[in-house]
């Protein structure tokens, strides 16, 4: 079979022979394995699983959502449930897998017996729901595929479910084999005439969401290496392009604006989830070509779309049928007095793994200043104090939080996709904080921890971070390697971070913002690492390239964390102030008042007297109460 394969495709031509394979059902399709699936090494590689432990700041948050959300109100048997009895709403049947994935991630980081056994559970009890034709879905046989109730996008959550728990938890060939079931019956409907097309199939104007399924299938075709996963992954990329009409890939290689592509639904969450996946075709193809498409991409978001807070996406002035869930220019938008929701839960972490993807890739340092802005501002912003869900969006200024969106009631729960996507962004803090490079460890977050690295000669180096960071811009690292070695170790050095402070053995090293420190030295164990970031309070003004006269705002921002003003503890917090300040920064006090509810509460000097800033994460809106972000100026 393989000699045919090999002599048909140099007969027809590769275009020809993928549009000839996916003509036929999957049962004929050719299955042998290929042995060089990835054709691009990544810079950065993750540590192996439960090689980094947090305490402190992030952890906190971490262990809130495990304990509440992942192994509290998340209700697995009625999520399984519906891929027997069908979904109530459209699409519901993703949030089994979207519940199971955060869950396999955080098992990664913490290797906990209990959630293990919540996921063994659900795993097996999902198993049991395959139909006659293998496929793992809420739609019946015969309705398959069943677009308008979301299909497709509902089995892409169940793949990426089931192949984080294949990878993190246990590797079972039950849930392999489910998983190639899953894909088989995927690539047996979807593809050219007299098959379904995928841009035919989801809910949405252009059906951006269903193209979405790319990354699953790339994942399993570096599993098992069967060819058709990756014809398949042609097809979507090379031939359909992302959207019903719209070729969103070519577009966003011409560097058309995020907020442009794909017409009338510029969906932020679901361009980036398909664009991840156009990250592993680059991975297994090798194409240059697909490369610049997501880097393009991936700089235009930074350049018109993140706000202060490190998200994007809004309702007004250019899409507000999409309810704020929808690309908007908003980085330049975000002051905009008439925008009532902003910034989707699901846009902010698929951002971040959208940064991972490209930090892995490429090892660009704003990637991960990218995840750190949003991850201390937008998602610990967005989550419940309680720990049991996330807001669905985030306003500015206004009532920060609010929980409405697509979802429902599933097993007793109040259900949304944001607050099952939320505890996706905060399990992905561990698996980026701390990486290996070719020549050394690679730390990328200053939480306070400990990590075991790899050497240049891939020997073990244990990593202490010692630090209150953000609290405080101090950070001591101890370094031990298995044995004295000559390697390098990279630090970040943030880019806001103008006057950095770095030693090693009290021996000042040079720190350029916005790059990497890297220092290359024979290490041995009891080396030390002191490195003072610059934290002093700085003044942003509103975007200029607002369309709007008068934008008239600024905002406060200390070190990655941007301060608020909060209606709990200040009737004042959106009356216009103007702030003292020298040269763009300001020389503030820290508040001796209670702290409990807050991070980081703070004094900062106007002309009126001092008013009282907090983290912006810390603010509870989640009884209505009011944040102000961007301060009005006294004209």
């Amino acid at each position: 079979m393989g000699m045919f394969n090999s002599s048909l495709t140099k007969f027809f031509g590769n275009h020809i022979i993928r549009l000839i394979l996916f003509a036929f059902p999957a049962t004929i399709l050719f299955s042998f394995k290929s042995e060089n699936r990835v054709q691009v090494t990544d810079q950065f590689n993750t540590l192996a699983a439960n090689s980094i432990s947090f305490n402190g700041y992030l952890e906190d948050y971490i262990q809130c959502s495990i304990a509440h959300w992942n192994k509290g109100l998340v209700p697995y048997s009625a999520l399984v449930e519906k891929f027997r009895t069908g979904r109530s709403f459209f699409a519901q049947g993703e949030m089994w897998g979207k519940a199971v994935r955060s869950g396999c991630m955080f098992y990664r980081y913490t290797r906990d017996p209990e959630l293990k056994k919540i996921l063994k559970t659900t795993v097996a009890d999902l198993l049991t729901t395959r139909r006659s034709n293998g496929t793992i879905s809420c739609s019946d046989v015969s309705t398959q595929p069943d677009g308008p109730g979301g299909d497709l996008w509902e089995r892409k959550y169940v793949l990426l479910g089931l192949d984080e728990y294949y990878m993190q938890v246990e590797k079972d060939p039950k849930v392999l084999q489910a998983m190639i079931d899953q894909a088989d019956g995927i690539v047996s409907q979807i593809g050219p005439a007299p098959k379904t097309r995928i841009v035919d199939q989801g809910w949405s104007p252009n059906h951006i969401e269903s193209s979405t399924v790319l990354e699953p299938i790339l994942r399993l075709y570096k599993l098992t290496g069967y060819t058709r996963y990756l014809d398949f992954a042609h097809y979507i990329v090379e031939i359909e392009g992302g959207a019903k009409g719209f070729n969103m890939i070519e577009e966003a290689f011409n560097n058309k604006a995020p907020e442009q592509i794909g017409g009338v639904y510029p969906k932020a969450y679901e361009m980036m989830s398909l664009f991840e996946g156009l990250v592993e075709y680059y991975r297994v193809t090798g194409n240059e070509h697909w490369k610049q498409a997501f880097i393009n991409l991936y700089h235009n978001i930074i350049a018109s779309e993140i706000t202060i807070i490190g998200n994007g996406g809004g309702d007004q002035p250019y899409h507000p049928a999409v309810f704020g869930e929808g690309w908007d220019n908003t980085a330049f938008e975000q002051t905009n007095p008439e925008i009532k929701r902003m910034m989707e839960t699901c846009a902010g972490v698929t951002w971040i793994k959208l940064c991972s993807q490209i930090l892995r890739l490429t090892g660009d340092p704003l990637a991960i200043e990218m995840i750190e802005k949003y991850t201390y501002n937008g998602l610990l912003g967005a989550m419940k104090p309680s720990g049991d869900g996330f807001s669905y969006v985030n306003l500015l200024n206004g009532v920060k939080t609010d929980p409405e969106g697509w979802g429902g009631i599933v097993g007793g729960v109040y259900v949304t996709c944001c607050n099952l996507n939320g505890p996706m962004g905060l399990a992905y803090l561990p698996y980026v904080a701390v990486m290996n490079s070719a020549s050394g460890p690679v730390i990328n977050l200053y939480n306070s921890g400990s990590a075991t690295a790899l050497s240049r000669n891939k020997k073990n180096v244990r990593l202490d971070i010692e630090t209150n960071y953000p609290l405080s811009g101090d950070i001591v690292l101890k370094v031990t390697p298995t044995a004295s070695e000559k390697f390098t170790i990279r630090l970040r050095i943030p880019e806001w971070s103008k006057a950095t402070i770095l030693k090693i053995n009290g021996e000042s090293v040079s720190a350029t913002p916005g790059k990497y420190a890297e220092i290359n030295r024979k290490w041995a164990s009891g080396d030390k690492i002191v490195l003072s970031l610059d934290m002093r309070c700085r003044i942003i003004d509103s975007p200029r390239g607002s369309n709007r006269a008068g934008d008239n705002f600024q905002a406060v921002v200390r070190g990655p964390v941007v301060l608020a003003r909060d209606e709990n503890m200040d009737a004042n917090f959106n009356q216009p102030v103007t702030i003292i300040s020298k040269e763009r920064y300001v020389n503030v006090l820290t508040d001796s008042g209670s702290t409990q509810s807050y991070k980081l509460l703070i004094k900062i000097p106007t002309t009126e007297g001092y008013i009282r800033m907090v983290d912006y994460s810390s603010v509870n809106s989640w009884s209505g109460k009011r944040v102000c972000t961007w301060l009005p100026k006294i004209r």
